[in-house]
């Protein structure tokens, strides 16, 4: 919801203003002319509650995935400072943070097949979710999701290598 209501945002004020913005330092720096101090402080914030969230999500994602299938059993504190360790690679290495961030969204944008599959697998079969497996439309519907992401991946992928 923070990152949707950022490029409305984004979309509202930037585009209406005729103001090319590149990055998110220079969307940072161009909000206070436009809308005053308070709307920096305000993305600043948002940003903030953006990686912080995405952070949980990823930190207790690896955990049910690395206590359920691996069987392996790691105390909190150990579990969350080892995804800590790719953001603090990608400060200490200076890389600039826009490119580290379309970068990251690319390669979870490429991993999401390798997930949805196993999940609609898993979500479809009897012996797993019991009376709450998917039926054949709602299996159908994802299995189309599947496609479609793993359509467009492919196609950016071709693109890309022009």
């Amino acid at each position: 919801m923070v990152n949707s209501a950022m490029i409305v945002m984004a979309a509202a004020i930037f585009f209406v203003n005729g103001v090319p913005v590149q990055s998110l330092e220079e969307a940072y720096r161009t909000l206070a002319p436009l809308l005053g101090p308070a709307a920096r402080a305000a993305f600043g914030l948002a940003l903030l509650a953006s990686g912080l969230a995405s952070s949980a999500v990823g930190t207790l994602a690896g955990q049910v995935i690395i206590q359920g299938f691996l069987q392996v059993r790691l105390s909190p504190f150990l579990l969350r400072s080892l995804t800590l360790l790719p953001a603090l690679a990608v400060i200490a290495a200076g890389i600039a943070p826009s490119r580290a961030l379309v970068f990251s969204q690319v390669v979870l944008s490429f991993a999401l097949p390798f997930a949805l599959v196993p999940l609609v697998v898993l979500t479809g079969r009897r012996s797993v979710m019991g009376a709450l497996a998917n039926g054949r439309l709602l299996g159908a519907g994802a299995w189309l999701v599947v496609a479609v992401v793993t359509g467009l991946n492919a196609y950016l992928l071709a693109v890309g290598w022009r």
